[in-house]
């Protein structure tokens, strides 16, 4: 843009923001003299008016943010409105279906709109335990692994941490203590580490960035390996598996707990949009709100 239209919009949009200043005049348009909007840019025969800007700008933002985001709107649009007109002048189009996409846009913006704010209100979002032991047992085929998945200890300590040698006697310790003194001790110096619980995790996710990682048959791995302890130049690694899973067989319901719980939501909203539109056509039929002509 050539600097003296550079000046041009920071003064048009001074005057959009403040509403001080009168509009900058663009070379060779003379300034619009009816009543109504403003103009702000121009293209051709397309005009973009003040009035279309309203929204564009928050509340509570400042001059400096104002102008930019005005100022990356209004040269959006002329951008635009060029590769418009530019399409019209080389190619036919085909009003109608223009329309129709127009009209199936302006649904997805305003309907999906109102879809959302009903779902928001009518939403019953508890999902029993009961709920996802049913789905989980119906829909087995759809659950099998992707990957390894393992529940047990991992923990990764700087070679120069102090006490490694007593981590594995705490690791496989059954006293309460020594299990605090465990996580304690991880909390400290650990570079990386997870507590055997309850949960299941990805093998490779919970081994990465370690000399584990790179074996080649992690299936065998686990098979043959319920502790592992390696290291590197500066690291010491220490694995403890209680329990894993093959990558094809059938997920343990905890491992997809929360995936059924989003599954089991999903379809409660899918129901509310559906009984949302029956029950306005349904009320549209019975006010007789429309109607179809013969053609």
């Amino acid at each position: 843009m050539r600097p003296f239209l550079k000046f041009g919009f920071a003064l048009l949009i001074l005057a959009v923001v403040a509403g001080g200043c009168d509009l900058i005049r663009w070379k060779n348009e003379e300034k619009v003299k009816s009543p109504g909007p403003r103009p702000i840019a121009r293209v051709n025969d397309q005009y973009l008016y003040e009035d279309e800007l309203a929204g564009i700008v928050a509340q509570k933002s400042t001059p400096e943010d104002s102008t930019a985001r005005v100022t990356a709107y209004v040269n959006s649009w002329i951008r635009k409105q060029l590769i418009i007109q530019e399409a019209a002048k080389r190619m036919d189009i085909d009003e109608a279906e223009v329309e129709r996409k127009v009209l199936d846009y302006r649904y997805s913006l305003i309907g999906y709109a109102y879809q959302n704010f009903y779902i928001r209100q009518h939403l019953n979002d508890t999902i029993s335990d009961q709920e996802i032991v049913d789905y989980y047992h119906q829909h087995t085929d759809n659950f099998t692994l992707k990957q390894n998945i393992v529940r047990g200890t991992y923990i990764k300590i700087p070679k120069t941490a102090p006490r490694t040698n007593k981590v594995k006697d705490m690791l496989f310790s059954r006293k309460d203590k020594d299990l605090e003194e465990l996580r304690s001790y991880c909390l400290s110096f650990s570079t990386a580490y997870h507590l055997s619980d309850s949960s299941w995790m990805e093998f490779d996710k919970l081994v990465v960035n370690s000399p584990i990682a790179e074996i080649p048959n992690k299936i065998q791995f686990l098979k043959t390996n319920p502790y592992y302890e390696t290291n590197d130049a500066e690291f010491i690694y220490f694995l403890k598996v209680d329990d894993y899973k093959i990558s094809d067989n059938v997920s343990p319901l905890e491992f997809v707990k929360e995936d059924i719980r989003n599954i089991l939501l999903n379809k409660r909203k899918v129901e509310l949009a559906r009984a949302l539109e029956d029950e306005v056509y349904e009320n549209a039929v019975k006010q007789k709100n429309f109607e179809i002509f013969d053609r």
